[in-house]
This record gives C-alpha cells, structure tokens and sequence, in this order.
C-alpha cells in the first residue's frame, strides 16, 4: 500500500463562508510532485435525512440548487449548530424543511462527495415513526415537499431533477435495509 504524499506546501487561496480553498504541493512516494487544489470545510459537519412514512415513502423536498441554477429533487439535509447531536440536527433540519419531525431516528451511514477535491463528510440519518412538525428554517422560499414510494426508487433515480449523489446512495441503501417492511406494503 503507498504511503501518504508528503505535503511540501499548503496555501489558502480562497474562503468563503463554508468554504476555504487551499493548493498543496504534493509529494508522492515515487518522487512525482503535483498540485492539488481542494475544498476545506468549516464548522461541525452536515447532515441529511432519509424519512420514511408508514406507507414505505420516502420524504423528498425540491430545492434551488446553485450549482446548476435549477431545481433538483432532493434529501432533507444541512450543517450541524456547534455543539450540536447529529440526530438532534436531522430532526431539526426534517422539520424546518419537510414539516414532519421524527420519533425515531438512527445513523445510517456516513458518506462523501468527490473526495478528490473536497474533505466533507455528511452523516446520513433513518428517520421512522414522522408526525407533522413545522419549524421556521433559513431558506430563501418555501420548499415543496414530495413523498416518494422507495418500492419504486428505479423511476425516482430515472428523473432528471434528481442526481445528487449522496441522495441516490442513501436511498438505496435505505430500500436495502428496510427490504423486508418494504415487501409487506406491495
């Protein structure tokens, strides 16, 4: 297994509010260098929500999003407060966004978004057991919540509006993990 590039040097050439851009100049094992540019995150973390209904459907919510300056289909998901529990922060962002809260919930899993330029890992939460629960959130426009049979996730993941890589892992790995309830409601 090769070991770890030695970095030779580290300088910020960006910030933004979530954001701190650095270039490393990298040196491999063999002797390659390189420069690499990356994406430092700021604060405790992230985390997005997987709900599930008693009917098997998952609670999906369609949000602008400004990388590519539409509206996607998407999980519930957004940063963690300092000092804050990850499963306290999935039920907050569930509410502030969905408008259900959750009597139950656990970790799922933990996952990545192009880890070659970015350092950022979000917590994926299960969320079971929803009642209607409104917080006020911080986005710009109200969000419009859609529910989503995970018995039917293939036509889900064939839309165009719903792409976001964490979300499809998630809930596949969802339909996995809750395949036996699932094939008592077909």
């Amino acid at each position: 297994m090769s070991r770890r590039p030695v970095i030779l040097q580290r300088t910020q050439i960006a910030q933004s509010r979530y954001f701190r851009v650095e270039e490393l100049e990298l040196e491999f094992s063999n002797g390659q260098q390189r420069t690499y540019e990356r994406l430092v995150s700021h604060g405790p973390g992230a985390v997005m929500v997987v709900a599930v209904n008693q009917q098997g459907e998952v609670v999906l919510i369609r949000e602008y999003a400004g990388g590519f300056h539409d509206y996607v289909l998407t999980l519930p998901k957004g940063m963690l407060e300092p000092g804050e529990d990850v499963l306290a922060a999935a039920n907050r962002e569930l509410m502030e966004e969905t408008g259900y809260g959750a009597h139950h919930l656990e970790p799922l899993t933990e996952l990545s978004l192009a880890p070659n330029y970015m350092g950022h890992k979000m917590q994926v939460v299960l969320a079971r057991d929803l009642y209607p629960c409104k917080l006020e959130g911080d986005e710009p426009e109200p969000l419009e919540v859609h529910l989503h049979s995970l018995n039917q996730l293939n036509s889900l993941v064939a839309r165009d509006d719903f792409h976001e890589g964490r979300s499809v892992a998630a809930l596949f790995m969802t339909r996995e993990r809750l395949k036996e309830e699932l094939s008592e409601l077909d």
